[in-house]
């Protein structure tokens, strides 16, 4: 894997509830503010777990720890919502499980910005972008600008 590179930050405001930030996902919804999504993953066999947890699913080690990703991903599914759900945070809007390169399996819900709904499909290719709300940085996700590896 290819170290950590620094992921843009989106200008525009993306207004969305702001999660609860604890010391167990601290280092997710903060890792943007170095420019890195980080994910934690067991010291012991190397897997990535998300959510974060205090113990590793495959090998039951308590030696996990966040660690930077390469924010590329795919998409794995995906819907348009066009309800408006939150007050300010107005549809249509994607939302997407994107899995991560580093493992198979490894996903998380979050956002697709910056790409057409007919140009969304299962597979796509994505990078993690952020947009920065006070001490939280909500990783979001546009079209890969190079092919992922």
């Amino acid at each position: 894997m290819k170290g950590p590179v620094w992921m843009a930050e989106i200008a525009e405001p993306f207004v969305r509830v702001r999660p609860k930030v604890t010391d167990t996902n601290r280092a997710f919804w903060q890792g943007g503010g170095s420019g890195m999504l980080q994910i934690v993953r067991c010291t012991a066999c190397g897997w990535w777990l998300h959510p974060p947890a205090p113990v590793c699913p495959a090998c039951w080690s308590g030696d996990v720890a966040p660690q930077p990703v390469s924010g590329r991903g795919t998409v794995w599914s995906f819907t348009i919502n066009r309800y408006r759900w939150v007050p300010g945070f107005e549809p249509p809007y994607v939302v997407a499980s994107v899995e991560l390169v580093e493992q198979p399996g490894l996903r998380f819900t979050t956002n697709v910005i910056d790409c057409a709904f007919d140009e969304l499909r299962c597979g796509l290719e994505v990078e993690v972008v952020f947009a920065h709300h006070g001490d939280v940085w909500v990783p979001l996700f546009r079209p890969a600008r190079t092919a992922v590896a």
